[in-house]
């Protein structure tokens, strides 16, 4: 089979090499350039890859996917797009051909977020790697691959793993306008609907989120239950930024009440209770949660429902009700997972003094 790789830059100079080192197991790596003015074009030539250089005008990142796609010959067998701040773990190329089984796309795990240690925070299945023909991308922003035939035949392999290590420094400020112009194009669609409100939520633009998060709930085609849930918390989260709490503790109910096997909104309901100082509320959600143990690979899991976050609220909720012994054993629980946290730290010397 023949494997290519495709991407997209732009001033991505200091991610190349490590990004090639990465890509490097494919046939033939494309990338379709869109405007650097550092060296990122010179050193993705001296590795090899394949470079165009095109501006976008207007900036949509489904157009520049789509040329960056039509580079790709069309005796490919198998495309892999990635971003230049993405890398493979070793040996991709060879569970990807053992997988692919004549298949249209496949879906692999991708780490969209990790820990100074490398550890995982958020993971949920990619599937970006597709056949040459009958896909296409669409959307402006938060764009995802269209297959334009009737059905397609999807495989899966968890063992194929994608990290993702993104530049803090660089600028998303064009994602919202972007998403307004999803929006306005496909007013009915519910996922970028989701985006957008979450998007105003980011931007401090309480009012905005609530209603465009409300047109999401409310779209018959909003079936999935998880984002409707994660849709209702950011509700929620505007609620209490525009200090309206009893509005955000209703919001955080139905949310629960949405999806009630995730652990979101039980933690975010008991960060709101400690808020309230109503200590056996925050007591009962966090037990609630703690008895979910499958962390689902959605790009919707919040990484604080699975670090030291409950067993923190838990130990401060024990300590504040005079249950002492509860409140040494979580802070001690909270510390295994965290064990470098000052206010941790502090908290169990005064518990145990």
């Amino acid at each position: 089979m023949k494997i290519i790789v495709y991407a997209i830059s732009k001033n991505e100079s200091k991610f190349v090499d490590r990004w090639y080192e990465s890509m490097k197991e494919a046939d033939a790596i494309y990338c379709l350039d869109t405007g650097s003015t550092d060296d990122t074009v010179e050193k993705l030539k001296s590795h090899g890859v394949i470079v165009k250089q095109e501006t976008i005008t207007p900036w949509r990142f489904d157009v520049a996917r789509n040329k960056s796609l039509e580079m790709v010959p069309n005796d490919v067998d198998i495309c892999v797009c990635t971003d230049l701040d993405e890398v493979f773990e070793p040996g991709w190329r060879e569970k990807l051909e053992k997988t692919w089984d004549n298949s249209d796309r496949l879906r692999y795990k991708y780490n969209w977020s990790l820990d100074d240690s490398g550890n995982p925070l958020v993971t949920f299945l990619y599937e970006k790697i597709h056949s040459r023909k009958n896909y296409r991308w669409i959307y402006p922003v938060h764009e995802i691959l269209e297959c334009l035939k009737d059905s397609e035949k999807v495989v899966i392999n968890e063992d194929i793993v994608l990290n993702h290590y993104p530049d803090a420094t660089k600028s998303r400020s064009s994602y919202l306008q972007l998403l307004e112009l999803s929006v306005k194009e496909n007013p009915d669609n519910d996922r970028n609907l989701h985006y957008l409100g979450r998007e105003y939520m980011y931007y401090g633009r309480w009012n905005e989120s609530i209603d465009t998060l409300i047109k999401h709930i409310n779209l018959p085609t909003a079936t999935w239950a998880e984002e409707k849930s994660a849709s209702m918390r950011f509700i929620s989260r505007c609620y209490i930024n525009l200090n309206r709490r009893e509005e955000a503790k209703y919001w955080l109910q139905r949310a629960i009440s949405e999806s009630p096997n995730q652990r979101e909104g039980y933690v975010e309901l008991a960060m709101l209770e400690l808020e309230n100082k109503n200590y056996l509320e925050v007591i009962i959600n966090c037990l609630k949660a703690k008895t979910i143990l499958t962390n689902a690979m959605i790009y919707i899991n919040e990484p604080f429902c699975w670090d030291s976050t409950i067993d923190d609220l838990l130990s401060i909720s024990y300590y504040s009700l005079g249950i002492k012994d509860e409140a040494i054993y979580y802070i001690n629980k909270a510390l295994e997972t965290n064990p470098n946290n000052e206010r941790l730290q502090k908290n169990k010397e005064i518990f145990t003094s």
